[in-house]
C-alpha cells in the first residue's frame, strides 16, 4: 500500500457535474495514491459512474479541479486521459470478440515494422503475440495462447485480457468498473489476483463496485458517495458492511 506522503496518481477537488436539473456530483473530493486500491461505493444514482467518466476523460466536470501526479489538467477526452497514463476497464470490457487476445491488447497501439516493400509498414504480429504472452504470464491471466479469439473465452478470461491491456499501457492509474460482476467464485478470485498485481506494480487502482464485502476485502481506502456527495472517506480496515451500507442509504456514522 502506498504511503500518504506520496503525490496522488489522481486527485479530484470539489468536482461537480449536473445534467439539466439533475445533480450527479456535488463538490466531490477523491484522491487515489500510487500502489493502492481505492474503493468507490454508493447506491444506484450516487454518482459513481459520473465520477469514473470524469476520471477517464469521457465527461468534463462543470466545476472543480483534476490533478494527475500533482499537476492540474483538463481531461478533454479518453485519448487525452490515456496519454496521461490512465486506463479504464468498463463493465462491458470494450473487447472485439472476433479478434485475438493479442489484437485486443494492442488495438490502436499496434507494433509495426518495415515491410519488404519500403516505405510501407506491416504489423509485427510476432512481437505483439510475444509481448502479450509475457504480460499474461506476469499477471497470471488464465489465457494459454494469446492468439485465441476473445469470443471463445470465459468471462473471467475476458476480464483478464481487458485488465492486462490496461496494465500494459497504464503509467499512473487503472479505473475498474464492476470488474467481477456476473463472474463465478473462481473467476472472481482470478480477477482479485490481477488487482493485487496492479497494486504491486505501483499503479493506483480505482475500484467501483456494488459488492460491499468484496471492496472491503480488496481496497486499502474507501470513498462512499450518496446523492453526488462524499459522505465518508476512510481506510478500509476501519469499516464494516453495516457502517458502509448505513452511509450509502443515508444513516449517520
Amino acid at each position: 500500500m502506498a504511503t500518504r506522503t506520496a503525490t496522488p496518481a489522481l486527485e479530484l477537488r470539489r468536482v461537480s457535474k449536473s445534467y439539466g436539473q439533475v445533480c450527479a456530483l456535488d463538490g466531490a473530493d477523491l484522491a487515489v495514491y500510487p500502489g493502492e486500491v481505492h474503493g468507490l461505493l454508493g447506491d444506484n444514482g450516487a454518482g459513481k459512474s459520473t465520477l469514473l467518466k470524469i476520471a477517464a476523460g469521457a465527461v468534463q466536470p462543470d466545476r472543480g479541479s483534476i490533478l494527475i501526479e500533482g499537476r492540474e489538467v483538463r481531461l478533454s477526452s479518453p485519448l487525452h486521459a490515456r496519454d496521461l497514463g490512465i486506463e479504464t476497464v468498463y463493465q462491458d470490457l470494450a473487447l472485439a470478440g472476433t479478434r485475438s487476445c493479442t489484437a485486443n491488447v494492442f488495438i490502436g497501439r499496434e507494433i509495426v515494422r518495415r515491410g519488404p516493400l519500403r516505405p510501407f509498414k506491416v504489423l509485427d504480429r510476432r512481437a505483439m503475440h510475444l509481448r502479450a504472452s509475457v504480460e499474461f504470464q506476469a499477471l497470471g491471466v488464465p489465457v494459454a495462447n494469446p492468439k485465441l479469439r476473445v469470443d471463445g473465452l470465459s468471462g473471467g478470461q475476458r476480464q483478464g485480457v481487458a485488465i492486462a491491456r490496461a496494465a500494459l499501457w497504464a503509467r499512473n492509474l487503472v479505473l475498474l468498473d464492476e470488474p467481477t460482476a456476473a463472474l463465478g467464485v473462481r473467476q472472481k478470485a482470478s480477477v482479485e489476483q490481477l488487482m493485487a498485481q496492479l497494486r504491486e506494480r505501483g499503479l493506483g487502482v480505482l475500484l467501483i463496485s456494488h459488492d460491499v464485502p468484496e471492496v472491503l476485502k480488496l481496497a486499502d481506502r474507501i470513498t462512499i458517495l450518496r446523492q453526488g456527495r462524499v459522505v465518508a472517506a476512510r481506510p478500509a480496515h476501519e469499516l464494516d458492511v453495516e457502517y458502509v451500507v448505513s452511509r450509502m442509504v443515508g444513516g449517520e456514522g
